[in-house]
């Protein structure tokens, strides 16, 4: 069962283990999907069978769409789906316990933010993003992560940085377990508040859309080999530059650890590739 999440951070993945949901892989496997339409045509059909439908219904869709897409995305994070992959809507609403509607709903949603791609006629597929695409965002992001940090030194408060250092702390402890799964969702917390803290909503909009484009990508580089310790070092040298209420040095700790983060997930991958030769 689902249970649905206030949360506005970058993402909140749940620490819940699932069965992975598999496209249909190798022989023997059901395939009975029918034809995916496409996003417009899916657009349209969930107008039409919204007529009549009491304002109360509707909202209860809306919500569980909401909760499924956070779920989706936790999976697409975590490596339960992988790049390239085809979402099987049947096997994850009888995985997740709902309809078809609020999967394609949630599906769709994630295609708007750049995780999953709609093809037509064939259904939703977990997205990869190209090495030059990657390489743009993860660049545009570390400017942008720079300019939040610096804008943080400049207006923060005592209680934050003490809530920016509990986080610190709480992942040096977690990344002594190794486990990225449990570490990561902290990581995700720490760059969001600093976000929330920038005070410039536009800023903090577009540094999370970049984030979350690259998110499969910053799983991995944390999942490959003994790099937590190293990340939360990062870490804890941009809230000490914020706590000092140094701008610059907030801007050039904020810009380092992206650009290190962006060259341990180019080793991962080229690792990654290396492997499945």
């Amino acid at each position: 069962m689902l249970f649905a999440s206030n949360s506005t951070k970058e993402i909140k993945p749940w620490m819940m283990r699932r069965q992975s949901i598999r496209g249909h892989r190798g022989r023997g496997q059901a395939t009975s999907l029918v034809a995916h339409r496409t996003e417009v045509e899916l657009m349209a059909n969930e107008h039409e069978s919204m007529q009549g439908v009491s304002p109360i219904d509707f909202l209860r869709t809306r919500s569980l769409a909401n909760v499924v897409q956070h779920e989706i995305e936790r999976m697409i994070v975590e490596g339960e789906f992988t790049p390239n992959e085809r979402i099987n809507e049947n096997a994850l609403a009888q995985q997740l316990k709902v309809s078809r509607g609020p999967i394609r709903e949630a599906c769709s949603a994630l295609a708007a933010l750049g995780l999953i791609q709609v093809i037509p006629n064939r259904g939703f597929f977990v997205r990869e993003l190209s090495e030059a695409e990657a390489r743009d965002v993860s660049e545009a992001r570390a400017y942008i992560f720079a300019c939040m940090t610096m804008s943080v030194a400049e207006r923060i408060t005592a209680p934050e940085v003490a809530e920016l250092s509990a986080l610190v702390d709480r992942m040096d402890v977690l990344a002594k377990t190794g486990e990225v799964s449990q570490y990561y969702p902290v990581n995700l917390e720490f760059h969001s508040e600093l976000a929330r803290m920038c005070g410039n909503a536009r800023l903090a909009q577009i540094y999370l859309g970049l984030a979350r484009e690259l998110h499969i990508q910053r799983y991995r580089a944390l999942a490959s080999g003994d790099v937590l310790d190293i990340s939360n070092r990062e870490h804890r040298a941009i809230v000490e530059a914020v706590a000092a209420r140094d701008p610059q040095r907030a801007f050039t700790a904020g810009r380092e650890h992206i650009v290190n983060g962006t060259s341990r997930t180019r080793r991962a991958s080229v690792a990654l590739r290396h492997g499945s030769d």
